[in-house]
């Protein structure tokens, strides 16, 4: 570099230095980070503080009219017996609605004879409403209440946490922390530092508990009682993924 300027020289020896570094970037061959991957997770119970029920009525009629003014009747019965027991009207929503023709038997076919068409000899109507029981104590009473008022159909419950967040959150910390725990102890058994996180990956759920009901409907009727349904409790649990960079102590 004869006659370079002290700036083209010292450009030149920078280029010799970046330049080997990058050539090995790209072609792959530098030095791999190692790592070691820890999983946990973290559960955290809670009592629910509201349960969702479903109910059904299905009415049959030889007309569409008659089938549905039969069902639209029950269901006034039902919607006014669950105010009665105090649960909001935004809280009982119609889920589903539903019309189902119902068709006169084809007689037996001949050879040569053409089936003349089904014809409707009548109509179900189908209306299911969901309920919000914000007083899981209540269950029992809706249930007998409901199922009294002349619904035909009971789809089960579906307990809940009214704000899951706060459990959440004390499920995911747990899980942070033994997920933490569990790399130092094997950072300390290898004979490794840990060095920096490089990724954490999380995700939860909720685990719903199983109802009881510890009597039979028929068992109710004789005795007049509520369905004595038992709750239990809900798990939230929380997953965390830890990847650590490590190095030789």
């Amino acid at each position: 570099m004869k006659g370079g300027t002290p700036m083209t020289v010292a450009l030149w020896m920078l280029l010799l230095v970046v330049w080997p570094a990058m050539a090995q970037a790209r072609d792959g061959t530098g030095p791999e980070t190692s790592t070691i991957t820890v999983s946990a997770t973290g559960r955290v119970t809670r009592a629910p503080d509201h349960v969702i029920a479903t109910f059904g009525m299905e009415t049959a009629g030889r007309s569409l009219a008659d089938a549905q003014r039969r069902n639209h009747a029950v269901m006034a019965k039902v919607i006014e017996r669950l105010r009665s027991l105090a649960i909001e009207p935004e809280h009982i929503q119609t889920s589903s609605f539903t019309i189902t023709p119902q068709y006169r038997p084809s007689p037996p076919r001949s050879n040569d004879a053409v089936s003349p068409p089904p014809g409707i000899i009548g109509y179900v109507v189908g209306n299911t409403v969901t309920v919000d029981v914000r007083k899981p104590e209540q269950m029992g009473a809706v249930i007998e209440g409901v199922l009294a008022a002349g619904a035909n159909q009971f789809h089960g419950v579906r307990w809940g946490l009214v704000d899951e967040r706060p459990a959440q959150v004390e499920a995911l910390k747990e899980a942070a922390a033994s997920a933490r725990e569990k790399a130092r102890t094997l950072g300390d058994t290898l004979g490794v530092k840990l060095v920096r996180i490089i990724s954490v990956n999380e995700e939860g759920r909720l685990v719903q508990p199983t109802p009881r009901l510890t009597r039979t409907m028929a068992a109710m009727e004789m005795d007049g009682g509520a369905a004595p349904v038992s709750p239990g409790e809900i798990q939230v649990e929380a997953s965390v993924t830890l990847v650590y960079e490590i190095a030789p102590n």
